[in-house]
C-alpha cells in the first residue's frame, strides 16, 4: 500500500479520475472499442446515483486519518509524508460532538499526533462515508498527557455497527505510553459510525482515529475452528457463519526471531513486536536472520496459502526462530496470554530462509500440545506462505503453539516466522448492525451537486463522441473487429464479463436459475465449496441441476470461473461431470452441472448410513470410473488438461454410483509429454498436493496421478486425507499408508466395514498400485492410463475372473499371469484416446457381461 496517506482520497475524486481515464482511452482506441466503451459509460451513467465503483486491485478507498482536538494537519514521519488531517477539513463530515471540548499539551510527547485530544462528557459519535461490504481497519490512539481534565482517569466504551469493540476502556495505562487499539470489521452499509460512551460520571477521549479498507482476501471468512477440550484434545469443524460477521481485535502480532517492526515499515501500517516475551524454550531455538529476497505472490487481491505484500513485511519472512542441534532438532513453543474461553484467529507466518539447497522439510505444528496440521515446506526456497486457524482458548488464559521437527527426515528441522493473534468479537444484540441513515434516501448537497456535475460531464462525453462517430462513418467504412470485451472483478451489466469465444449457448438467464432455485432458497443447499454454495434445482424442461453461485467473499473468482466453463465446454465424456449452463449477470458467477445423485465420493465412504455403504467392489468401480475420467483430461482432450484439485470431494457419484470428476476450477492446459511440465504456482489441497510440484511449482500430470493415489488410500481406509486428531504420525494418510504398506501391515489400516471383502489378491494390487502413484520422483510415477490398466485388473482379481496366487512376485506385470496363449499386453491406456462421451466398448465397467471387456480383448489373439 502506499504510505501516501493523503486524506482527500474520496469517492467522488475516484469517479473523477475513472472518467477521465475512460476518456484518455476512448482516445486511443478503434472505432468498435469506442462504441462499446460508450455503451458501457451509458450503462455507468444509470447506476452513477449508487456512487460505487468498484476497485480491479487493491485501493485503501476513503482512508481517514485524523487527528483528533485539532482543526491543523499533522505531518507524522517525513520520510513517508504521512499526514493526518485536523477535524475542521472541510471534506470531513462533521461529527456529532453535543458535549465535547478539545485540551492542548506543548510539553513533551512521543508525537506531534498526540499534542491534541478530542474530550467528550456524553456520549458522541464521528460518522465516515464508507464502500458497503468490505473490511475496513479501525484504530484508535490513545496518550494521557499532563492536562486539567486528568485524562488518566477517562473510563469508556467505544462501539461501531453491531459490535462492541472497547468495553470499560480504564485509561490509567495511557499516561508513560501511547496505547494503539486496532480492529477488522466489515462494514455492511455506506455509513459507519463510531461511537464513545462515557462511563458513569467519567468522560472518554482520543488523540487519533484511523479508517481505511483492506484488500478483499486479507482476512478469510471460511476457516476452520479446533475446540480444544483438554484431554480430548483438538476437534476441527467449520467456523459456523464466517469470519466475516464478526470483528477482530488485534492481540499480538510477533516478528519470531527478529526485531520489532514499526508501523512505517509495514504496507498496511501495523506494528510487530519481538516473540522473546513469549518462547517457553528459549534454550532449544536459534534467532535467524538472512536477508534473501522474498518470494511473494504477486496477486494483492489473492488469498492463501502463499503470502503478498500486504500479508507481512519483508523483514518478518526474513527473521526466524529454528530449531537448535541439526540432526536431533528440537521443539520450540510458544505462550501467548489470552481471553479465556474464547474464540481467537490464529496466523502463523512460514518461510524457509535456511535450506538453500531445496530439501523438503516436514515439521508438525502443534496448537495445545496436539498435532493440528504437518507443515510440507517442499516450497520453492524463499517463498512466504501462512496457515490460519480459528482456536478456541482453554481455561489458563495462555494460547500454545509449538513447531516439532519430523525425526524421520534426513535433516529434522522446524521453525516460525511470525505469530498474529486476533480476539473474535461477536454481534452485539444491543447494537443495530446498520447505522440509522446507512440506507437512507437523504443525500447531502455535495453529494448531490457531484453527482450532478459527473453526470453532466458524462452525458457531454458521450454526445460528443456520438457526434464524432457518425462524422467518422462519412469519412471512412466501419472495419470489423472483432470486440473481446475488458475483463473485470465485477461487472453491473447483464452482457458478463466472458470472452466471446466462450459457448454463449450455454448461457442461462439469472431469472431462470432464481425460479430453479426458489430464488437460492437455503432449504436447497445440498453442499459448500471454497466457490460458494450449490443449490438443488430444476429447470423449466424439468431436469433437475445442480446450481453453485460464488460468493463474493469465496477464497476462487472469475479466473476459476472462466477456467471451470472454458474446460467443460470443450470436452464431454462419461466420467467428467457435465456443464448445462452457466450465468455471468451482474455480479454474479454461477455454474450449473449435471445433478448428481449420491453427492461426493468421500460423503458415501464416510456416512454411517447403511444404505448408502460402500462395497469394495463398488469402490474399485468408482476409482476405475475416476481414472477414465482424468485419463482422458490428461491424454484424450486437445492439448492435455491436468486437473490440478483431485480429492474425494471433487469425484462426484450418480444414482447409479458411476463416478464423475468434478471442479476444474484450477485446471491447467499444456504441454503434457514426459519430459514438459507447466510452470505455475501452486494450487491445490494439502493432504492431497504432490510434494514434488509443491517445491518446484512445475506441474505435470504426474501431479495428479499423486493426488489420485492419496484418494485410492482415502477410498481404502475411509478416513481423511489430513486429520489433526490422530497421533502424530498417522496425521497425513499417504505418509502413514505408505509406511504401514512398507512394513507389511496394510491392512490393519483398511476400513473395518470391508476388511472381510477383499480378496487378498485385489488388495496386493490395488496397495502396489497406491505405492506407485506416490513415489517422491513423478518420474517414478504410472500414467493415468496405467493406473487404470491396474485397478481394472485389481477388479478382474476381486472377482475371480483371474487367479493370482500369493506367492507371485508382487513386481509381476499385470498381464504376466494371465496364461493365454499368443497374447500380448494391450498397448498402455495412456496411448488411447476415448471418442465421445461415451467410453468405447474397452472401458466401459458397467457391462453385463461375466468378464470386462477389457479382458474379453485379451481372448482374442494378437490383441491390439
Amino acid at each position: 500500500m502506499n504510505c501516501n496517506h493523503q486524506y482527500h482520497h474520496s469517492l467522488k475524486n475516484h469517479q473523477t479520475n475513472t472518467i477521465s481515464s475512460l476518456t484518455l482511452t476512448m482516445a486511443t482506441h478503434h472505432l468498435h472499442k469506442i462504441q462499446h466503451t460508450i455503451f458501457l459509460l451509458a450503462a455507468f451513467l444509470l447506476q452513477f446515483s449508487s456512487l460505487q465503483v468498484p476497485s480491479l486491485a487493491y485501493d485503501p478507498q476513503d482512508i481517514y486519518f485524523i487527528k483528533c482536538g485539532s482543526n491543523n494537519d499533522v505531518t507524522v514521519d517525513q520520510s513517508n509524508n504521512k499526514v493526518y488531517i485536523g477535524e475542521s477539513n472541510h471534506n470531513y463530515p462533521k461529527p456529532n460532538f453535543s458535549n465535547s471540548y478539545t485540551e492542548t499539551n506543548q510539553s513533551i510527547v512521543p508525537s506531534p499526533l498526540y499534542q491534541t485530544v478530542r474530550i467528550f462528557r456524553s456520549e458522541s459519535s464521528y460518522k465516515f462515508i464508507t464502500i458497503p461490504n468490505n473490511t475496513y481497519m479501525v484504530r484508535f490512539h490513545f496518550f494521557s498527557f499532563s492536562s486539567a481534565s486528568n485524562l488518566y482517569k477517562a473510563k469508556f466504551n467505544i462501539s461501531v455497527s453491531g459490535f462492541s469493540l472497547l468495553q470499560n476502556f480504564d485509561a490509567e495505562n495511557t499516561t508513560n505510553t501511547v496505547v494503539i487499539k486496532e480492529y477488522f470489521v466489515k462494514i455492511i452499509g455506506n455509513r459507519f459510525k463510531i461511537m464513545f460512551t462515557p462511563q458513569n460520571s467519567s468522560f472518554a477521549f482520543v488523540n487519533a482515529i484511523e479508517l481505511f479498507m483492506l484488500p478483499i482476501h486479507l482476512i478469510p471468512d471460511s476457516i476452520q475452528r479446533f475446540n480444544y477440550s483438554g484431554s480430548a484434545g483438538l476437534s476441527l469443524s467449520n467456523y459456523t457463519g464466517g469470519l466475516h460477521s464478526r470483528a477482530l481485535e488485534t492481540i499480538h502480532r510477533l516478528n519470531v526471531g527478529g526485531e520489532a517492526v514499526d508501523r512505517i515499515s509495514d504496507n498496511l501500517m501495523r506494528e510487530w513486536l519481538p516473540d522473546d516475551s513469549y518462547i517457553t524454550d528459549p534454550q532449544n531455538a536459534n534467532s535467524t536472520y538472512v536477508g534473501v529476497t522474498i518470494k511473494r505472490n504477486a496477486d494483492d487481491e489473492s488469498d492463501g496459502p502463499y503470502s503478498n505484500k500486504y500479508t507481512a513485511p519483508d523483514v518478518v519472512y526474513q527473521t526466524a526462530k529454528e530449531s537448535k542441534n541439526g540432526s536431533i532438532g528440537l521443539n520450540i513453543s510458544w505462550s501467548v496470554p489470552v481471553e479465556k474461553n474464547t474464540d481467537h484467529f490464529l496466523r502463523l507466518h512460514f518461510c524457509d530462509i535456511f535450506n538453500q539447497q531445496s530439501l523438503l522439510t516436514l515439521f508438525i505444528l502443534n496448537i495445545y500440545d496436539q498435532p493440528v496440521i504437518t507443515v510440507n515446506d517442499g516450497a520453492d526456497v524463499s517463498s512466504a506462505y501462512y496457515y490460519d486457524f480459528v482456536v478456541r482458548s482453554d481455561g489458563s488464559g495462555l494460547l500454545k503453539v509449538s513447531v516439532v521437527p519430523n525425526m524421520t527426515v534426513a535433516k529434522p528441522n522446524a521453525f516460525l516466522n511470525g505469530l498474529e493473534l486476533m480476539k473474535v468479537i461477536e454481534l452485539s444484540g444491543s447494537i443495530p448492525l446498520y447505522d440509522s441513515d446507512s440506507n437512507s434516501k437523504k443525500i447531502s448537497l455535495p453529494v448531490v451537486v457531484g453527482s450532478v456535475v459527473g453526470g453532466f460531464v458524462l452525458v457531454s462525453v458521450v454526445v460528443v463522441l456520438f457526434i464524432w462517430i457518425c462524422k467518422y462513418r462519412k469519412q471512412k467504412p466501419v472495419e470489423n473487429y472483432k470486440w473481446l470485451p475488458t475483463r473485470a472483478s465485477a461487472g453491473g451489466s447483464s452482457h458478463g464479463r466472458l470472452a466471446d469465444n466462450i459457448n454463449l449457448g450455454l448461457k442461462i438467464s439469472l431469472r431462470d436459475l432464481q425460479l430453479a432455485t426458489e430464488n437460492f432458497n437455503a432449504k436447497r443447499v445440498i453442499g459448500k465449496g471454497g466457490f460458494g454454495n450449490v443449490y438443488k434445482g430444476v429447470l423449466k424442461n424439468g431436469m433437475s441441476v445442480a446450481v453453485k453461485r460464488s460468493e463474493q467473499e469465496s477464497g476462487q473468482g472469475f479466473p476459476e470461473f472462466e477456467a471451470e466453463i472454458m474446460v467443460l465446454s470443450k470436452i464431454r465424456h462419461r466420467h467428467l461431470v457435465s456443464l448445462i449452463g452457466y450465468c455471468d449477470e451482474r455480479y454474479e458467477m454461477i455454474l450449473v452441472y449435471e445433478y448428481m445423485e449420491k453427492g461426493t465420493l468421500r460423503d458415501s465412504l464416510y456416512s454411517t448410513n447403511l444404505h448408502s455403504f460402500l462395497t469394495w467392489k463398488q469402490r474399485l468401480e468408482i476409482c476405475i470410473g475416476a481414472a477414465r475420467g482424468l485419463h482422458y483430461l490428461h491424454k484424450g482432450a486437445a492439448g492435455g488438461i491436468i486437473h490440478r484439485d483431485v480429492k474425494s470431494t471433487n469425484i462426484l457419484l450418480d444414482e447409479n454410483l458411476v463416478a464423475k470428476v468434478a471442479d476444474f476450477g484450477l485446471s491447467r492446459t499444456g504441454p503434457l509429454d514426459q519430459h514438459s511440465y507447466v510452470s505455475t504456482g501452486v494450487k491445490g489441497t494439502f493432504g492431497y498436493l504432490d510434494p514434488e510440484y509443491f517445491q518446484s511449482q512445475q506441474l505435470t500430470e504426474k501431479s495428479d496421478v499423486y493426488s489420485f493415489g492419496v484418494v485410492l488410500l482415502e477410498v481404502l481406509c475411509a478416513r481423511p486425507a489430513i486429520d489433526p486428531s490422530l497421533p502424530r504420525d498417522q496425521v497425513n494418510l499417504a505418509q502413514w499408508g505408505i509406511f504401514c504398506k512398507d512394513k507389511g501391515i496394510l491392512e490393519d489400516i483398511v476400513d473395518p466395514s470391508i476388511k472381510g471383502q477383499i480378496n487378498p489378491n485385489s488388495l496386493r494390487k490395488f496397495s502396489e498400485t497406491v505405492d506407485k502413484c506416490l513415489q517422491d520422483d513423478g518420474c517414478d510415477r504410472p500414467s493415468m492410463g496405467d493406473v487404470l490398466w491396474d485397478l481394472e485388473y485389481a477388479l478382474q482379481l476381486q472377482k475371480g475372473i483371474i487367479r493370482r496366487e500369493p506367492h507371485e512376485d508382487s513386481s509381476t506385470n499385470a498381464s504376466g499371469s494371465i496364461q493365454l496363449p499368443n497374447i500380448r499386453r494391450l498397448p498402455s491406456l495412456s496411448t488411447m484416446t476415448e471418442m465421445d462421451d461415451m467410453s468405447i466398448g474397452m472401458l466401459n465397467v458397467e457391462s453385463n457381461s461375466s468378464a470386462d471387456p477389457v479382458f474379453s480383448r485379451l481372448k482374442i489373439e494378437d490383441a491390439r
